[in-house]
Order: C-alpha cells, then sequence, then structure tokens
C-alpha cells in the first residue's frame, strides 16, 4: 500500500513538472513567433515602399522617353535652321 502512495505522488510531481516545463516552453516559443513576425512585418513594409518606388520610376519612364524624342527634334529643327 505504501509503495501504491510513493508512486503516486512521484507520478503527481512529475507530471506538474512536466506540466510546467511544457507552459515555460510555449512561452518561449510565443516570444520567438512574435519577435520573427515583427520582423518580417517589418521586412515586408520596407519591399512595399521599395516596389512602390519603382512602380512610380516605372511609370515616369515613358513620360521620359516622350519629352527625350521632343527635345531631339527640336534640337534637329534647330541644326537644320542653323545652316
Amino acid at each position: 500500500m505504501e509503495s501504491i502512495i510513493v508512486a503516486i505522488i512521484t507520478g503527481g510531481l512529475s507530471l506538474i513538472g512536466v506540466v510546467f516545463s511544457n507552459i515555460s516552453s510555449n512561452r518561449k516559443i510565443e516570444s520567438t513567433l512574435s519577435t520573427q513576425q515583427a520582423v518580417m512585418d517589418t521586412k515586408i513594409e520596407e519591399l512595399t515602399r521599395e516596389v512602390r518606388a519603382h512602380n512610380n520610376f516605372a511609370q515616369r519612364v515613358p513620360v521620359l522617353e516622350e519629352q527625350m524624342k521632343v527635345a531631339n527634334h527640336r534640337i534637329e529643327d534647330l541644326e537644320k535652321g542653323g545652316n
């Protein structure tokens, strides 16, 4: 009878130890995941900013190309008129 009580107490204490260990481990994992999520959010914000800047540049290039064509035609006209 005494060995059964000792076994129950030992098992109960082991169970309590496992529960506390799991709680501690889960807190560490949640902390790590939270940090990683914050880093990912920052990276996504930076990439979004870079994509917006690139898109703005991509929209402006055709306008600049057209302006260069006009400028080249004006230069040609001035060169022809100057001769």
